[in-house]
């Protein structure tokens, strides 16, 4: 009889978490690596990568911070290329690095700001994703999880090119699914509602806002960091063997809020 809990086993598993030096990108990666995984820890800074990595070691998981800028070609490349040469391959992607520099309406914005935003939210995951993916196929297959936003599905106003950025990352999130499943390899997407993190600061910071999302949610309260682990770790483990091409919201029901 097949064990469902071994099935969440990601001992043997090579992990790169882009945007992983805070929030959820580090939630979802210690959640990787206490699930067996060895983990790259990336961001800008190396000098906050370190010290991740310190503190997932001292738990005794296995961990190496590459930095990278993921707006960089050549910074890319080496990110796959280190992660390689260290681990010997890469079976787990999680595109979770993102911007959204602009807050107002879409008419109010710059081509060059458009243009940053697309290359971070959207560009980006697709060449990392192509990077990683002869990688993956010599190692029979893999999984790719790209972290979008409630906000690719539901428009709210002020984040109207950053919804738009992580709509088209759904939309590529399918066709690697289609195109790469005959590699075995798997593509899902994570939807994160209002999570407390630095980089939504702007929305929970301010009392009037959050009190409204707090009576509207069914959940009556915005999510925390680590509630994104779990979803990961079941998309990039055999437990989720037969989910690809999906889109899964985690956020406390606000999907259904009205």
């Amino acid at each position: 009889m097949n064990s469902s809990k071994q099935s969440f086993n990601l001992e043997g598993k090579v992990a790169i978490v882009t945007g992983s030096s805070k929030g959820i990108g580090k939630s979802i990666a210690q959640g990787l690596a206490e699930h067996g995984a060895k983990v790259v820890i990336s961001s800008r800074s190396q000098e906050s990568i370190d010290k991740v990595v310190t503190e997932f070691k001292t738990v005794g998981l296995e961990a190496v911070g590459i930095a990278c800028h993921i707006g960089k070609a050549e910074q890319r490349e080496h990110l796959v290329q280190r992660t390689i040469d260290h681990f010997g391959g890469i079976d787990i992607l999680v595109n979770n690095a993102a911007i959204n520099p602009v807050y107002g309406p879409i008419e109010d914005a710059d081509e060059g700001v458009f243009d940053k935003i697309m290359d971070i939210n959207v560009k980006a995951p697709w060449i990392l994703s192509n990077l990683i993916l002869p990688s993956m196929t010599k190692r029979g297959g893999g999984s790719i999880i790209n972290i979008a936003s409630v906000e690719a599905l539901h428009p709210s106003a002020g984040l109207g090119l950053y919804s738009t950025s992580k709509a088209a990352l759904l939309m590529l999130t399918k066709n690697q699914a289609k195109e790469w499943g005959t590699h075995g390899i798997r593509a899902n997407v994570l939807c994160p509602g209002l999570i407390k993190t630095k980089f939504s600061a702007a929305l929970w910071q301010n009392e009037q806002v959050l009190n409204k999302i707090e009576k509207t949610l069914p959940s009556g309260r915005m999510g925390m960091p680590e509630e994104m682990a779990g979803v990961v770790c079941l998309l990039a483990s055999d437990a989720g063997a037969y989910m690809t091409g999906g889109v899964y919201t985690a956020d406390g029901g606000y999907m259904i809020a009205g």
